[in-house]
């Protein structure tokens, strides 16, 4: 199969996608409902119907650009992702799975004319939640889980309602039902981690995505006078914290990867340097590929919460905010992308993702995978977020070949 995938083409797409909420010092800011927003997805559905596609908008802003089955038309192969950024995002991190489907696909239409199923381009309205206290919109409504109650009422740090953001660019709250006609799914990403990087392999073929839980924790001591309270006196929120972080960060790394504890945000009060310190709020971040693992080991470390606050004399408060399960990636899409990257000599590794995406959405749903492509240093969510024009231009060969055998292949 002759694959040009060319260097320019590539690099020149992502540098247009990104101009839509450009930021002059590099980077990209395009949240839900904004002008930016409108304007990429408007003009990504003109280069879609440039191109010969068939282009619309769902309700709610998602939209499809497709080429239809010769035989198979109704049976979908789709390919995308979130056309949001975070604020002083990157240029890659989702638009990257929205141009890599739009020159794969056109690939495939000039070189091989109509596929036998019909090939779908996604633009996804939101994933991030950077506007709006609200993740997956995009995804969800194509499966029509989301919940109108849950975005009726929300606002932005502005204090625009989500339902008028909405409404001024022309769209509204979903009617459509479920789709039931997605064959399969394929999202490429960044990795928005170092592991490619420092393997120095090109592709990532993805098995799953992490289960999260999420808490918010609040340690009650007692604040007093930093000079005349005697330590064995103390009801020091602090030194508690600092108990609890240390007991649980040794645990984790005693069980080591895929398992990953993040202490993130700490706000002891009344912070001052003359008081002991008579309250901690803190937040605790736990991830893992297995969803018993997951389980068992948050039960133990909220246990040993409760215990260092015992022994110490503090009240504590946890408040387990997320619950997400682990979510595999379909094991004969994992298996057919890892068959590409031997074929075609592509560098590759199997991995996890760490982080969530649309596809944990989707692969309860229809037969889902995903490819990752490498990070510079790691970085990702930030303006110096960056990959290599030539590992991209491998990524987007491997989806190439996968939407070819998908759509093409009997």
């Amino acid at each position: 199969m002759l694959m040009k995938i060319l260097y320019d083409d590539v690099a020149n797409a992502v540098e247009w996608i990104s101009s839509f909420g450009g930021l002059e010092q590099g980077g990209t800011t395009r949240l839900l409902y904004t002008p930016q927003w409108l304007a990429a997805q408007n003009a990504l559905k003109e280069r879609m119907t440039n191109i010969g596609m068939q282009c619309y908008f769902d309700d709610v802003g998602n939209l499809y650009g497709r080429f239809e089955g010769s035989k198979y038309k109704d049976q979908i192969i789709m390919s995308g992702s979130h056309v949001d950024t975070v604020v002083n995002g990157g240029k890659l991190d989702g638009q990257l799975g929205i141009i890599a489907a739009l020159l794969a696909m056109q690939h495939l239409k000039e070189n091989y004319g109509q596929p036998l199923r019909t090939l779908e381009i996604i633009s996804m309205a939101e994933e991030e939640g950077s506007r709006f206290p609200y993740v997956f919109w995009g995804s969800k409504n194509v499966f029509a889980i989301a919940n109108k109650k849950d975005v009726e009422n929300i606002t932005d740090v502005e204090g625009i309602n989500f339902v008028d953001a909405m409404q001024a660019c022309g769209f509204q709250f979903s009617t459509q039902p479920a789709r039931s006609d997605i064959k399969a799914f394929l999202e490429i990403h960044i990795e928005q981690g170092g592991v490619l990087e420092k393997e120095q392999k090109s592709i990532g073929v993805v098995t799953s995505i992490v289960g999260q839980r999420r808490y918010n924790i609040r340690l009650i001591g007692e604040a007093n006078h930093a000079g005349t309270t005697p330590m064995g006196y103390r009801k020091d929120a602090v030194y508690a914290f600092s108990r609890i972080c240390h007991e649980s960060i040794n645990k984790a790394l005693k069980i080591g990867d895929p398992l990953v504890l993040t202490f993130g945000h700490v706000e002891p009060k009344p912070n001052v340097v003359n008081v002991v310190p008579g309250e901690v709020l803190f937040t605790m971040d736990c991830r893992h590929t297995n969803k018993s693992e997951l389980i068992g080991f948050t039960e133990e470390i909220e246990a040993d919460m409760v215990r260092i606050a015992k022994e110490l004399g503090l009240e504590i408060e946890i408040n387990r905010w997320m619950d997400e399960d682990p979510i595999p990636m379909n094991d004969k899409l994992i298996h057919m992308l890892e068959d590409i990257c031997k074929e075609e000599k592509l560098s590759y590794r199997v991995m996890h993702s760490g982080a969530g995406h649309d596809s944990q959405i989707f692969a309860p749903r229809v037969p889902t995978a995903m490819l990752f492509v490498p990070s510079i240093k790691g970085i990702s969510h930030n303006t110096a977020e960056d990959t290599k024009t030539e590992d991209l231009v491998e990524g987007i060969r491997a989806l190439t070949y996968a939407l070819y055998k998908l759509a093409y292949q009997e």
